[in-house]
């Protein structure tokens, strides 16, 4: 398939006057130290007097946040990477990075950090829902148009996190230990395949060990295999905070250091290059790397140190929601009760119905420019008034509070004050605060992390406080509960009343990255229509005496301020079930959000927030006619499958993720996404379960090769849907399989397909090879080998009801039949007879079939044979 491409935007003028080998040449020692490490969190060191910028990144992978994880200017927020897989769409994929490159020149970013290309173990991974899939084609064919797609526009894409950054706990410091089959085969894959398409310029390393030595020190992953056997010329940066030694990294291939101040470089490396431990040729290797890197940026024509501006064009908007829905996946629709019909009664029932969960936790996060919640998307396509009851919370912190609340102008949000001195208690008309103040801001986003906050008047000492506040008017009367979590020192009043104080005798929690408390909860009865003043008096990260013992040095700590009314579930329960009796149909919306699957920390249970599925069985009983829509970035307990007719998979949808659920729910897009994971019965099920944690500081890829549905095959265990299902309004048939060897390794699989439904539908057809089968005594013998493997994907887009359409899927003979053999250390492509089966899942039992005969053997190394 061809992928659609963009005029690539052209070069600055002037902008290849940097002479890489010669600024090289003219550079002191002390100033190539200085280009091998950040200088702030998100920018790298300049040289003026030879013509070298400063150059800026940019969290990716969903979105591109600028410079500020505090008070950032609003982005466009795709949806997550689960839910860009689930699209198996590579034009899509391209399309991502162009909005991508788009908004990281509005940012002023030269380089995006994602895509974040790692391998789902499990469905407990607090980052799974960054990447893309269980499956490294799939994860390597959408990464390398993803890379494209940045490239175009010409900003740098860094495909992270390499390698085997699977999980979260004790992340910087476990070793993984992993077959070199295994870390072939499926872990160094994705970023093969995205390298081979020729548009990485930068490579991030992860946080852990490999088979004992740190991925950003390791001379196997860097200098044998990255830059020996695949060629990669490029820049290597580390992780942020990544970095665990100086003259290791340098001598292994680690050029940037991430994030400055440097602290493994720097006068450090000054004294490993007088001692000998460095050699000044590996510094300039170092640093010769680091200035292609900021030759390409400066082609961009994106000035150093360029403002942040908004893009949030129309267009954008149109293709977020696009996405949104294209990654839906519909799971079920028994009796096809989907789509609903928007003149009937239509009630939105759940904890995710009015809140917008559009993304996951951690560095992904990121200020939208909207966030469409489902109750808002149902809404505007729903043609009568709609009914709503909350159910349960879902909770983990309570709801943050900054939304509800207004200023002393009446504006949404609150007033942050910030001092060098701390407070003597609540200010009061009769006794105002009278400590100098060094600014003021109008916030709304109440989970404030003040990493990147500066002031040229904040003392020198870097202790400072801040008050937050507001009002709040409730419209129901009731008990309310309030929320504080900090890093840093912090109190809560309520009209004058001290509700929360989380100052003394703090306990460590996984707030702010795991560098916080836990929430600490107060109450108050308020009365409905009556406004409260809301205070928040914090002191930052230096006021705690709580023990982090976190690697990471997240500077001047942060404050999260919730809030909602109480809510029993039993009484919140019987609510919605008298609600769903009253109306023809039901959106029941539940999953999870940025709190259950956040970097930094897994998941200990594949189920839901306490008592949804409760609410779940409870509505379904009232109103059959319900469909149940699940917001997580990975798979979940569905313990009520059995009585739901339809459920819908929504993941995190981005800015549109309201609209692009309500899209499908009604039918004006037809749902055409597949699962990119296998969705299991139980965690249980997953052979990574007894290997998902560090334990003594190692953790055992037990597993081997047989990650994902590979596993699931070979075991003969039957999922509750397979890697690949996704359900259509329409049908589709594959028929008129043709297998035909062309001109070198190329293979084209060419089929015909037929929507044999009744309206138009997008149709994803998967190619899966299957290894050859040996007589007894044959010799060699192939290795086990999983029972199938993913090796080519296509979508065919809107095809009208009643057409046909001849694709044709290109295989690579040699590479797609290759297994990595320990004994040669290289790729080998063993002679046999190999299975092709093309169909719509990996279990599809209507799949169409043939054979591929490989003649001989063949071993290989590099990127391609």
């Amino acid at each position: 398939m061809l992928v659609p491409t963009s005029p690539r935007t052209p070069p600055s003028p002037g902008a290849a006057d940097l002479d890489v080998d010669a600024v090289l040449a003219k550079l002191t020692t002390q100033e190539k130290i200085s280009l091998l490490s950040g200088i702030d969190f998100w920018h790298t060191a300049a040289v003026p007097r030879l013509g070298i910028p400063s150059i800026r990144l940019s969290d990716g992978p969903n979105g591109v946040r600028g410079t500020r994880f505090f008070n950032s200017v609003p982005s466009s927020c795709l949806p997550c990477g689960t839910a860009i897989g689930a699209t198996f769409d590579k034009a899509l994929a391209r399309e991502v990075g162009h909005l991508l490159g788009d908004e990281a020149r509005a940012k002023g970013a030269h380089v995006v950090l994602g895509p974040t290309i790692n391998i789902q173990r499990l469905a407990l991974g607090g980052r799974g829902f960054e990447s893309f899939s269980e499956d490294p084609a799939l994860s390597g064919g959408l990464a390398a148009q993803y890379c494209a797609g940045l490239d175009d526009k010409g900003i740098a894409a860094t495909p992270k996190h390499f390698v085997c950054n699977d999980m979260e706990h004790e992340r910087m410091a476990v070793d993984v230990l992993v077959t070199k089959r295994a870390l072939h085969e499926i872990y160094l894959t994705p970023f093969r395949l995205a390298l081979a398409a020729g548009h990485v310029p930068a490579i991030m390393t992860s946080y852990s060990k490999v088979n004992g030595t740190h991925a950003s020190e390791s001379e196997y992953l860097l200098k044998e295999v990255l830059r020996g056997s695949w060629g990669f010329d490029g820049l290597v940066m580390s992780d942020w905070f990544g970095t665990y030694s100086t003259s290791e990294a340098v001598n292994a291939g680690l050029d940037l250091e991430m994030p400055g101040a440097a602290r493994f470089r720097g006068a450090i490396l000054n004294h490993a290059l007088n001692a000998n431990k460095v050699s000044i040729r590996a510094v300039n290797d170092r640093v010769r790397n680091v200035l292609k890197l900021v030759k390409r940026a400066m082609a961009t024509g994106i000035p150093e140190n360029a403002p942040e501006d908004e893009l949030n064009r129309p267009e954008d908007r149109q293709l977020l929601r696009r996405m949104a829905a294209d990654a839906v996946v519909l799971l079920k629709n028994e009796d096809s009760i989907l789509p609903f019909v928007p003149t009937k009664s239509v009630a939105v029932i759940g904890p995710t119905s009015r809140i917008a969960t559009y993304c996951g936790g951690g560095s992904a996060s990121l200020n939208p420019y909207e966030a469409v919640t489902p109750w808002e998307g149902v809404e505007a396509q729903a043609k009568v008034p709609l009914s709503f009851a909350q159910g349960v919370y879902g909770h983990q912190m309570l709801p943050l509070l900054g939304k509800s609340m207004r200023n002393e102008n009446g504006e949404v949000g609150f007033t942050l004050r910030m001092y060098n001195d701390p407070p003597t208690g609540p200010s009061t008309p009769s006794s105002p605060d009278t400590r100098p103040l060094l600014e003021t801001r109008h916030v709304v986003d109440a989970n404030m992390f003040f990493i990147d906050y500066s002031h040229p008047l904040m003392n020198k000492n870097g202790v400072w406080y801040a008050d937050a506040e507001g009002t709040f008017t409730p419209t129901e009367s009731s008990l309310y509960d309030f929320g504080l979590a900090v890093q840093g020192t912090a109190r809560l009043y309520v009209d004058g009343e001290l509700l929360i104080e989380n100052v003394e005798n703090q306990r460590l929690g996984t707030s702010f990255l795991g560098s916080g408390t836990v929430e600490e909860t107060g109450s108050k009865t308020l009365v409905a229509g009556q406004t409260y003043r809301i205070l928040v008096q914090w002191g930052c990260a230096k006021t705690s005496s709580l023990k982090v013992g976190n690697m990471v040095d997240f500077g001047h700590g942060g404050m999260r301020i919730g809030a909602c009314r109480r809510l029993s579930p039993a009484d919140g329960i019987a609510e919605a079930v008298e609600v769903a009796k009253t109306v023809d149909q039901v959106v029941l919306c539940v999953g999870l959000g940025g709190e259950w699957e956040t970097e930094g920390e897994d998941r200990t249970t594949m189920a839901l927030p306490p008592n949804t599925d409760d609410l779940v069985k409870a509505v379904l009983a009232a109103n059959p006619n319900t469909v149940v829509v699940v917001q997580s970035g990975t798979p979940v307990s569905l313990p009520w499958l059995s009585n739901a007719k339809a459920v819908l998979q929504a993941w995190y949808g981005g800015n549109q993720t309201g609209h692009g659920i309500a899209d499908v729910v009604f039918g004006t897009v037809n749902p055409a996404g597949k699962l990119p994971l296998t969705y299991p019965l139980r965690v249980e099920d997953h052979p990574a379960h007894f290997n998902y944690r560090s334990e003594a500081g190692r953790c055992l890829y037990g597993e081997d090769v047989y990650v994902g549905y590979r596993y699931f095959d070979r075991a003969g265990i039957e999922p509750v849907f397979p890697f690949g299902h996704g359900l259509s309004y329409t049908t589709f048939t594959l028929e008129g399989l043709t297998i035909e060897k062309t001109e070198g390794n190329n293979v084209n699989v060419s089929l015909t397909v037929t929507n044999t439904g009744s309206v138009t539908g997008s149709c994803t057809v998967q190619l899966y090879v299957s290894p050859p089968t040996w007589e007894p005594r044959q010799v060699p013998v192939v290795p086990q080998r999983p029972t199938q493997e993913l090796r080519s994907f296509e979508k065919v887009h809107d095809l009208a009801a009643g057409v046909s359409t001849q694709i044709t899927l290109v295989l690579d003979a040699v590479r797609d039949t290759s297994y990595w053999d320990e004994t040669q250390d290289r790729w080998c492509s063993q002679q046999g007879v190999y299975g092709i089966k093309v169909g719509q899942s990996s279990r599809d039992d209507k799949a169409v079939g043939g054979s591929l005969t490989i003649n001989e053997t063949t071993y290989w190394e590099g990127l391609s044979p």
